[in-house]
C-alpha cells in the first residue's frame, strides 16, 4: 500500500512538489518496516530532484548513516541511494563538496566486483575525476585506490582522464602544463578552466614540496616549481596556509619555509610508512621525557630528605 501511494504521489513532480514531498515525509514517519521506508525515501528523493524542491530534502542527508543502519539495505540499493543523492546535491550549486562525497561513496561500493559490474560505474568515475579537478577547495581524495576509477587507466576513451587525476594527486605543475598543452581540447570538453587548474596545481605542488622529509623548502625551489616571480612566493605560501594545506613559518632572512605540518594528497603505503616513523619518533621522545621527569623527581626527593635530616 505504501509503495502504491508513494508511486502515485510522485507521478506529477511539477504539480505542487513541496506539498507532495510533505505527504511522502508524513507517510515515511507512519511506516515501521525498513523496506517500505527505504522505498518511500527514494521516491521522495526523485520527487525532490524532478520537482526542483531539493532544499526540502537536503537536511535529511546528515542522517544517512543512521538511516542505512535502520534500513539494512544491500549493495545495489546503496549504490542507487548514493548516486541519487549525489545527483540531487549536484543541482544545488552550494553543495558541490557533498555531491562529490556521495559520488565517491557510490564508487566505493564497486570494490570487489568483477570487471563487468565495475563497468557500470565508468561514466560516474569520469564525473568524479572531473569534479575533483574542478573543486577549488578539495586537495586530496582516495579515487586512485578505487577499482571503479582504476578501470579508466587502460580505457581507450577515458585513459587521459585517469592520467589527469594522477597528475593532480601525484605530480607537480610542470606535468600538468605539459598535459594541458597536448590535450587542451579535451580539457575544454569537460569544462575545465586552465587558469583555475593552474591555481589548484600550484597549491598542490607546494603541498608536494612540503612533504619533503627535511621540513624546509627554499624560496627558490618554490619559485621554480610554481613558475612564479620572486615577489609572489610568500603570497602562495599564505594561500596554502589559508587553505589549511600546510602549517609553516617563513624565514625571510634565510629565504626558506619551515614546515611543521603538511596535508597529504593521497594516503597510501608510503604515507603509512612515514606516519609509522613519526609515531615511533614521538613515542621515543615521550619515553625520554618521562625518564627525565622521573630522574629529576628522585633527585628532588633525595634533596628534600637531606634537608629534613639537617633540620
Amino acid at each position: 500500500m505504501a509503495k502504491l501511494i508513494s508511486t502515485k504521489i510522485s507521478q506529477q513532480p511539477n504539480d505542487k512538489p513541496a506539498m507532495r514531498l510533505k505527504i511522502l515525509f508524513n507517510l515515511y514517519n507512519l511506516l515501521e518496516g525498513p523496506d517500505s521506508r527505504f522505498f518511500v525515501y527514494m521516491q521522495a528523493l526523485n520527487l525532490a530532484l524532478n520537482g526542483k524542491v531539493i532544499d526540502h530534502i537536503v537536511p535529511s542527508f546528515k542522517k544517512i548513516d543512521s538511516f542505512l543502519k535502520e534500513w539494512n539495505i544491500g549493495v545495489k540499493d546503496q549504490r542507487n541511494l548514493f548516486l541519487t543523492i549525489a545527483n540531487v546535491l549536484k543541482e544545488n550549486k552550494s553543495s558541490g563538496k557533498d555531491s562529490f562525497k556521495f559520488l565517491t561513496k557510490y564508487l566505493a561500493t564497486f570494490s570487489g566486483e568483477d570487471s563487468y559490474v565495475i563497468g557500470e560505474a565508468k561514466e560516474e568515475a569520469v564525473r568524479a575525476v572531473i569534479e575533483f579537478v574542478k573543486a577549488p577547495d578539495t586537495f586530496w581524495c582516495d579515487l586512485l585506490d578505487m577499482p571503479a576509477v582504476g578501470q579508466l587507466e587502460k580505457d581507450a576513451k577515458y585513459a587521459l582522464v585517469y592520467q589527469l587525476l594522477k597528475i593532480f594527486l601525484t605530480q607537480r605543475l610542470d606535468a600538468y602544463l605539459e598535459f594541458q598543452a597536448a590535450n587542451s581540447t579535451l580539457m575544454k570538453s569537460y569544462g575545465l578552466v586552465h587558469e583555475d587548474c593552474i591555481t589548484k596545481m600550484r597549491l598542490m605542488s607546494l603541498v608536494d614540496l612540503g612533504s619533503n622529509e627535511s621540513g624546509q623548502i627554499p624560496y627558490a625551489l618554490i619559485k621554480d616549481a610554481l613558475r612564479i616571480n620572486d615577489d609572489e612566493v610568500e603570497l602562495w605560501i599564505v594561500k596554502a596556509i589559508t587553505a589549511k594545506l600546510i602549517d609553516c613559518k617563513m624565514d625571510q632572512m634565510n629565504q626558506v619555509v619551515i614546515v611543521s605540518r603538511c596535508t597529504e594528497r593521497i594516503f597510501g603505503q608510503h604515507q603509512w610508512h612515514s606516519l609509522r616513523l613519526k609515531l615511533a619518533t614521538w613515542r621515543g621522545n615521550v619515553a625520554s621525557l618521562i625518564s627525565t621527569i622521573q630522574a629529576n623527581k628522585v633527585v628532588e626527593e633525595g634533596s628534600q630528605a637531606m634537608q629534613g635530616m639537617a633540620i
